[in-house]
């Protein structure tokens, strides 16, 4: 699609339109937009990072000029530039192009990574291998994961598990149903996450929480499950 395409099909200002791509991680190629595959992504990313780690730059100050001529017989530049966009924020110094690699983004794309090839990982082991994984520097955090994978404390040993929001139903009871019917109770942090997106401008998510679920204590932890039963 092409920008006048989308917004011909789209009820969203540019603006908005503009910065939900931006979230999206979407490129413009020849004037159209395109969503890049994300072992790709990883790939152009893990080229930046084994750059930086060889030319000891520190995540915060990548030179863009330099990263483009040594990573040009490997990848496009538009294409290197676009990574650097979208896990970076871009800034001059001395006429120089920089970017800072912003480290929740780069923790969290690197954890999505690691958890797309495994149904459930035992919790410490992936939180050892991920922080591993990540650039010399940067500290990974159970919180860089909202809404994209959740514990369960439950089993024995715990387990962590990929669950991405944008992977469960649009519309508010079908989304409620999909979460109770992959767990029957839910603390208000683990679901929160997860509901986060439906709550309209003046809505909260207790407010979500009263009308689809029902709230209970157990030992003194305040539970919410389904308000009806589920098939």
């Amino acid at each position: 699609y092409t920008t006048e395409g989308l917004l011909s099909q789209i009820q969203a200002s540019s603006l908005e339109l503009m910065d939900h791509l931006k979230v999206i991680h979407a490129c413009q190629i020849s004037g159209f937009w395109r969503l890049l595959d994300f072992d790709y992504e990883m790939k152009l990313l893990s080229h930046i990072t084994q750059l930086m780690d060889s030319e000891s730059w520190s995540f915060s100050r990548i030179p863009l000029k330099v990263s483009l001529q040594e990573l040009r017989p490997l990848e496009p530049e538009e294409m290197i530039q676009h990574c650097l966009e979208c896990y970076g924020k871009r800034f001059v110094e001395e006429g120089e192009v920089f970017y800072a690699l912003d480290e929740d983004k780069i923790c969290r794309a690197t954890a999505q990574m690691l958890l797309q090839n495994a149904v459930k990982f035992n919790l410490s082991e992936f939180q050892d291998v991920w922080q591993q994984s990540v650039p010399e520097g940067m500290t990974t955090r159970l919180d860089q994961l909202k809404g994209l994978a959740l514990v369960d404390r439950s089993s024995r040993p715990e387990t962590i598990f990929l669950l991405k929001t944008e992977d469960l139903p649009e519309d508010t009871q079908e989304r409620f149903n999909a979460l109770f019917t992959m767990r029957e109770k839910w603390t208000e942090a683990d679901i929160a996450p997860y509901i986060q997106d439906l709550c309209g401008e003046k809505q909260t998510i207790g407010a979500l929480l009263t009308k689809y679920a029902r709230s209970s204590l157990q030992n003194g932890v305040k539970l919410y499950n389904s308000r009806r039963p589920l098939s």
